[in-house]
């Protein structure tokens, strides 16, 4: 009982340790009950800013998608593409009689002949007419540039016999008004390349190739055979050999890859609409090159 009793027994120093702890204890615990909801406040302020924050990035992000608009660069409107008029919002029955107008050899040549040969509403001319561009021969037909465009052109009652532009010479195409002898090279080798041409829509691609040009050789020109065309084995060949296809680069190629891999092949023009930077302004004409 004794040995038991010397467990119970401090010294003075023993006995303000265990006070000092007790003091600290108690205060510990005071401060947590008095100061614990500021505590989490504060904590949870700070959560609140970051998610407010995050929150406000997010709402200015969906402002700016909100409020963005496709830009409208000036361009031709006698050279719309189907994708073009799709984009501009056009139906496909005003892109068919445009279409209809142009395979006639004939040209629109201000926005209102735009609006009489498309059939447009007036809302949509106003929307669009302000980025038409035409040739400077066109809005100044009485200047000089006009009377030296015109010298090169077929007489109105001329009977205008149309080659065909897979039979044409290197001299033929010098002789169609702003085709000098290296772009006429440019277009033999663009030939060359794709073994014929499909469609005249393709010459507005060629760089170089001005309105006044594209005019002057869609009069002169025609496609009336196909001999040579090179079929592309989109399904087939390597990343390597679709670079070498005038349309394709490099980064077209490689998705071409991957989408086929991926989708069990490519069956036809929808499933090129699918794949990531593929040309849709261009797409007719590269379907008429490719084999499924």
């Amino acid at each position: 009982m004794t040995k038991l009793k010397t467990y119970f027994l401090f010294s003075r120093d023993h006995r303000s340790g265990i006070f000092l702890l007790f003091t600290l204890i108690i205060l510990v615990q005071l401060a947590y009950f008095f100061f614990k909801d500021d505590f989490f406040n504060l904590k949870n302020n700070s959560n609140d800013k970051a998610w407010l924050s995050i929150q406000n990035e997010i709402d200015s992000l969906k402002n700016i998608h909100q409020n963005k608009k496709d830009t409208i660069f000036p361009f031709n409107p006698n050279f719309i593409t189907d994708y073009k008029g799709y984009k501009l919002g056009m139906s496909i029955q005003e892109i068919d009689r445009l279409h209809a107008f142009r395979n006639k050899g004939e040209y629109v040549n201000s926005a209102k002949e735009f609006q009489h040969v498309t059939k447009v509403s007036d809302a949509f001319l106003a929307k669009i007419s302000p980025y038409f561009k035409f040739p400077d021969w066109v809005k100044n037909k009485t200047n000089i540039t006009s009377q030296k465009f015109h010298k090169f052109l077929p007489k109105e009652k001329e009977k205008i016999i149309q080659k065909d532009i897979n039979s044409a010479s290197r001299e033929d195409l010098i002789a169609v008004y702003g085709i000098g002898e290296k772009l006429a090279d440019k277009i033999m080798q663009e030939k060359e390349k794709l073994g014929c041409f499909v469609s005249m829509g393709q010459f507005q691609f060629i760089w170089g190739i001005s309105p006044e040009a594209l005019a002057d050789l869609e009069k002169r020109f025609t496609v009336k055979s196909q001999d040579g065309l090179k079929k592309i084995k989109i399904n087939e060949l390597s990343q390597k050999d679709l670079v070498k296809f005038p349309y394709f680069n490099y980064a077209l190629a490689k998705e071409i890859v991957i989408y086929r891999t991926m989708n069990n092949g490519i069956k036809n023009i929808d499933d090129l609409t699918k794949i990531k930077g593929m040309p849709n302004d261009k797409i007719q004409i590269i379907n008429l090159y490719l084999d499924f």
